[in-house]
């Protein structure tokens, strides 16, 4: 792509706070599992954790995106903004259908406004992550500065 910048001066940062960002989706899985164990996997009832609403299924699903992100961290190489931008996406998409059904029978993951507002703000920081993570050549680097120029 274009626009994504290669080898950007603050690519450590970006790769730590997309870390971060894999740490707080693991914990919250894992504190939601704890709150949650023994209700049905997709129970609609008053379970909170970190102030956002959540059941079994929905924090187990943030444990597995949370584990991906932080493996993408991990393994860098360029893998990591592949995965940190198709998360993003991901996560916009489950948080706008969890707004779309927040009050019906249809809320699965039984979301809460907080919920859908700390997801999509997960999302936009992880695909911010992805853009600004990107690692390659000096020649890659050199045509990145051309295209920007000509812009």
């Amino acid at each position: 792509m274009a626009h994504t910048p290669v080898n950007h001066p603050a690519r450590p940062v970006y790769r730590a706070i997309g870390g971060l960002t894999g740490l707080y989706l693991v914990a919250f899985g894992v504190l939601g599992i704890i709150a949650s164990v023994g209700d049905e996997v997709f129970a609609q009832d008053d379970t909170a954790i970190l102030g956002q609403g959540t059941n079994l299924g929905f924090s187990l699903v943030s444990v597995l995106l949370g584990a991906a992100v932080l493996a993408g961290t991990a393994i860098g190489r360029n893998i990591d903004v592949m995965i940190n931008q198709w998360l993003a996406y991901v996560i916009m998409v489950i948080s706008l259908a969890g707004l779309a059904f927040i009050q019906t029978e249809a809320n699965i993951f039984n979301f809460s406004i907080f919920t859908v507002i700390v997801l999509m703000v997960v999302s936009l920081v992880l695909l911010m992550v992805g853009m600004y993570g990107k690692v390659g050549t000096d020649a890659e680097q050199d045509a990145w500065q051309k295209a920007r120029l000509v812009l």
